[in-house]
């Protein structure tokens, strides 16, 4: 992480877009994936990547996605209902590329379907969710499961959640079955597929 003027900024691990620094809202909007985090969920889904379009559910700066377009997926998309966050977002968006890349401004258990109906290839799904210890976050697992239970099996070829550490995820959401767990101090990635 580099920090300027302020502003705090991220870089692309790898890829075709490898060392591009990009913007991350303030911390008070939104929590940003960990570069650690970022690279060793890369690192586990690499040989899966390739032409996936990717959705970010909670996008925040666009990290995940635009890492998943800098290593090879077709498309990325974004939800976020922080107007600073979104600005930012789409920023960061247009200086990868903007022809593939969608942004939603709004809420995230809102606008999935409508974002899910735009898509027309295999999914690849990421959540980052507030973590439910924030003020108005209570249930914000539950939400997730429920979201997650509507997914076309058939076109998603994984889910990952990040959450708590200490936060127990399920074994399975809907057809969904959790086949690798991360833990990274405080936080953690539990990954699903439909064996």
């Amino acid at each position: 992480m580099i920090v300027k003027s302020k502003k705090i900024y991220f870089s692309i691990i790898a890829g075709k877009y490898k060392g591009k620094k990009l913007e991350i809202p303030p911390l008070k909007s939104t929590r940003s994936t960990k570069s650690i985090l970022r690279e060793a969920f890369f690192n586990s889904v690499s040989f899966e990547i390739e032409g996936v379009e990717f959705i970010e559910v909670f996008g925040g700066s666009g990290s995940m996605g635009l890492e998943a377009l800098s290593r090879g997926a077709k498309k990325a998309y974004f939800i976020e209902k922080n107007r600073d966050a979104f600005n930012i977002l789409k920023k960061n968006c247009s200086m990868i590329d903007s022809d593939a890349t969608y942004a939603i401004y709004g809420d995230s258990f809102v606008e999935f379907k409508n974002l899910l109906d735009m898509t027309r290839g295999e999914l690849m799904l990421y959540l980052d969710p507030p973590f439910d210890i924030r003020d108005g976050m209570d249930g914000i697992y539950d939400k997730i499961i429920d979201l997650i239970s509507h997914v076309d099996i058939n076109r998603t070829k994984l889910v990952a959640i990040e959450h708590m550490s200490k936060k127990d995820m399920p074994k399975f959401i809907g057809k969904f079955e959790k086949v690798k767990y991360k833990k990274f101090g405080k936080s953690a990635i539990s990954f699903y597929k439909v064996e």
